[in-house]
């Protein structure tokens, strides 16, 4: 396995590679993210991690962007390089943001299902076992 000198790296990237994703085409996604950033020489500068599932199914394909700190929903291959040309501009994708971090909490932007509770979602899996 190889360990990364992240000295120079200014941007962390989350590509969601589950299940639902996947379907969706995470993996072009994930390719396509990756050949721009060595087309354009930024392997030093921006960093990707493939992810198993980010809990956010109905907005897949799911990239996250660090340390910014926004989620962004249906990601496709096409969005690469504007994905790309955002984060060396320091301008987020807004038509594709579902969150972003306010400085206190994440906000969801409009348009974008609010999803399950986590407590809710436990409190019905132990109800069913019980």
């Amino acid at each position: 396995m190889a360990t990364w000198n992240l000295s120079n790296t200014q941007h962390h990237v989350l590509i969601c590679n589950g299940s639902s994703c996947n379907k969706a085409g995470a993996e072009a996604l994930t390719q396509s993210v990756r050949h721009e950033i060595t087309a354009r020489d930024l392997d030093n500068v921006i960093h990707t991690t493939r992810t198993l599932c980010n809990g956010r199914c109905h907005d897949k394909c799911v990239v996250i962007q660090y340390p910014e700190s926004y989620w962004y929903k249906e990601m496709t291959s096409e969005d690469a390089p504007h994905f790309i040309d955002s984060l060396l501009a320091g301008t987020p994708l807004k038509d594709k943001i579902s969150h972003y971090h306010n400085g206190t909490g994440f906000e969801r932007t409009e348009g974008t299902v609010i999803g399950t509770v986590k407590d809710e979602q436990i409190v019905t899996k132990v109800s069913k076992k019980l």
